[in-house]
């Protein structure tokens, strides 16, 4: 219950005006824009009303319940694939992907959610179209093709999990990230804050 309220702070502690969120945030956001309106309808214009901005990114389905979107709080392992996984750990999670009985590639979210969900995937990580994915499977079985995709994956999670991997071996560069990070933060955030308080009378 608090999440939403500490995200409209710092929305609107930052007078931000455009935040990036998804559909499943749009009720967060619609939050903030509700605190903004009531402070200044009681102290005098002060915030602006954030807007949001939506990702055009398609949604990604569980692996294990493809109606489902993928969730890194989801309990089962095998259902979320996570940029720091092992080449094996992919792999093991789409050979066990849920699909159907069908063993060809087509894509049909609403007839067919499981295979549709992996052509979702490879068009996500090489950037071709449902179609070119589609034609390029022609002839394969979902099984086989549940190796295609996790290799795509697996190629292009690589250069990224790579650089997780070296920056988290250099823990003074990341300490010293953090607190310019937090320096900047607290430059911008300490005049807003004195004047919240002084409109509100707290100071």
């Amino acid at each position: 219950f608090t999440y939403p309220v500490l995200q409209s702070a710092d929305i609107l502690l930052y007078k931000s005006t455009h935040v990036p969120v998804g559909e499943d945030q749009i009720q967060h956001l619609e939050l903030a824009q509700d605190i903004a309106r009531s402070f200044n309808n009681q102290y005098g214009c002060f915030f602006p009303i954030p807007k949001a901005i939506l990702s055009e990114t398609k949604k990604i389905k569980s692996l294990r319940n493809p109606v489902a979107k993928m969730s890194k709080s989801d309990p089962q392992t095998l259902a979320t694939v996570n940029i720091t996984d092992t080449p094996e750990e992919i792999l093991l999670k789409f050979r066990k992907a849920v699909t159907d009985f069908t063993s060809e590639v087509t894509y049909d979210p609403e007839t067919r959610p499981g295979v549709s969900n992996l052509v979702a995937v490879h068009t996500a990580v090489t950037g071709m179209t449902v179609e070119e994915v589609v034609q390029q499977s022609k002839g394969l079985e979902t099984a086989r093709y549940k190796y295609v995709v996790a290799e795509a994956v697996i190629e292009k999670f690589a250069p990224i999990k790579n650089e997780i991997e070296r920056l988290r071996a250099e823990k003074g560069f990341l300490e010293q990230v953090l607190n310019r990070g937090a320096e900047k933060a607290r430059e911008l955030a300490g005049p807003m804050y004195h004047d919240i308080r002084k409109l509100v009378g707290f100071s």
